[in-house]
């Protein structure tokens, strides 16, 4: 998870690494962009409910000696949920707190490590062995007398004890493995998180209906139910649609909730082909979940929901990838366009950075007609090629705007309130705080709002190792 945000005097961007197995060590990053900061502890709490308020001792970070404004630490996350790491920021200019929402989720089953597994292995043999050799004295020895010889029938009974031993033991190992494999298959069903399922389907015509299935994993968190959903950026759901395997369509749509877990919405004018479906939403805890789906359109949509940029809603359309070149200027009206500031540097996979972009006028000069777009300077949605990396962006990072609404104690439909969403005239410059998690091909749409107006730039970028 990636933020950047202000607490009083103070601006930080905010790293978590977080574990792949729960409970596991979340690994912390913290740079200091504006304020001198001479410490900062950290605490992890839930976000809402029991847990939220009661907080166990915090840990201090450790101040980077090359960088005194770089912040390492780690804290421990015991169970799954949407937590949230309370940062508490002593320096010259006073004290400060700020809360990062974290969900906290099994991504996957730890393996054991090889040498681990070799140790446990040889101690096994060498205890069957062991166990196989004192039966057999025992039943071979134990009533004789101190240097008697062994007679012939004892030999023969202490030899039948041996192979009756490890007959009996190998049948407890090859049954406790069946068991173990079974509570391990039943724990990674109940731990390792996977979103809820969601069918598309169309119907008449151009009517697209999103039926979201039951989440396991959530309902074992019974704060957690499918039909506990709130409004981010003032909608319940932020979809998003993708024609591959050329992107050359990107469609940003706002279905309406039908019933506790359909959605629904007439979709504007749509191109034919296949699309990858992502479908952001929030729960009432303020947990995130993105769910995926694919969709077959055989044929162009004809209009029947008004303009594709009505209200919130935006449509792009784009240059094939199997085309595109990497760019660091993109188009975005008559004359306009973006610039991403990247001073050639190249992208690194696992590194932290803010993307920097810059809207620049017909006239070559900073833009100075952006408005906000649903509460914020702008969205950057981010998609690997392959599909296999997708994240929703603001400025304040991944972390869901509902999610910091619930820490601030305040409604989520009330965006205002946020540093992110002030009214005023906006810069020409948007950052994202954002860590790309995979080297590869990346394809970047950068939405931003001029004269009411949705525009996308379209940038392709390639990160390296």
């Amino acid at each position: 998870m990636y933020y950047e945000g202000a607490s009083g005097p103070y601006r930080l961007f905010v790293t978590v690494r977080t574990p792949q197995m729960i409970p596991g060590i979340a690994r912390i990053e913290v740079q200091v962009l504006d304020g001198p900061v001479s410490d900062i502890q950290i605490v992890p709490l839930r976000v809402i409910g029991e847990g939220s308020q009661t907080a166990p001792p915090a840990d201090s970070m450790e101040q980077s000696k090359s960088d005194p404004k770089f912040f390492t630490g780690k804290l421990w996350l015991m169970e799954s949920g949407s937590f949230q790491v309370r940062i508490e920021i002593n320096g010259e200019r006073g004290k400060a707190q700020m809360g990062v929402p974290v969900p906290a989720f099994a991504q996957r089953t730890l393996g054991m490590q090889k040498n681990t597994g070799l140790v446990l292995t040889a101690l096994m043999i060498f205890l069957v062995l062991s166990l196989i050799s004192i039966l057999g004295a025992a039943t071979r020895e134990s009533q004789l007398e101190p240097g008697s010889i062994v007679p012939p029938a004892s030999l023969q009974r202490g030899r039948i004890a041996m192979a009756v031993t490890a007959v009996v033991i190998l049948a407890i190992l090859f049954l406790g493995n069946l068991w173990w494999s079974s509570v391990a298959n039943a724990n990674a069903k109940d731990m390792v998180y996977k979103p809820p399922p969601m069918e598309a389907s169309l119907a008449n015509g151009n009517h697209l209906t999103l039926k979201l299935g039951p989440s396991y994993w959530h309902d074992l968190r019974k704060a957690e139910q499918l039909n506990k959903i709130i409004p981010d950026h003032g909608h319940l759901m932020h979809l998003f649609l993708v024609r591959t395997p050329e992107m050359d369509r990107f469609y940003h749509l706002h279905p309406e909730q039908i019933s506790a877990n359909t959605f629904g919405e007439a979709l504007p004018p749509v191109a034919g082909g296949n699309y990858a479906l992502f479908a952001d939403i929030v729960r009432e805890s303020g947990f995130p979940d993105t769910m995926t789906a694919q969709l077959q359109i055989a044929q162009n949509l004809p209009s029947s929901a008004g303009s594709p940029n009505a209200g919130d809603d935006s449509v792009v359309e784009a240059p094939p990838v199997s085309n595109a070149q990497i760019n660091t200027v993109a188009r975005l009206g008559a004359g306009e366009h973006v610039e991403w500031l990247l001073n050639g540097q190249a992208i690194q996979a696992q590194k932290p950075s803010l993307l920097r972009f810059r809207v620049v006028d017909q006239n070559g000069a900073p833009a100075s007609d952006l408005e906000l777009y649903m509460g914020m300077a702008g969205h950057l949605v981010i998609l690997r090629r392959d599909l296999s990396v997708f994240a929703h962006v603001h400025p304040a990072g991944t972390v869901p705007m509902a999610a910091l609404m619930l820490l601030e104690n305040n409604s989520a439909n009330d965006m205002a309130s946020m540093p992110e969403t002030q009214h005023g005239p906006l810069p020409a410059e948007i950052t994202f705080p954002y860590g790309f998690p995979q080297a590869g091909d990346y394809r970047l749409f950068l939405q931003v709002k001029r004269a009411g107006q949705v525009e996308t730039a379209v940038f392709d970028t390639q990160v390296v190792p």
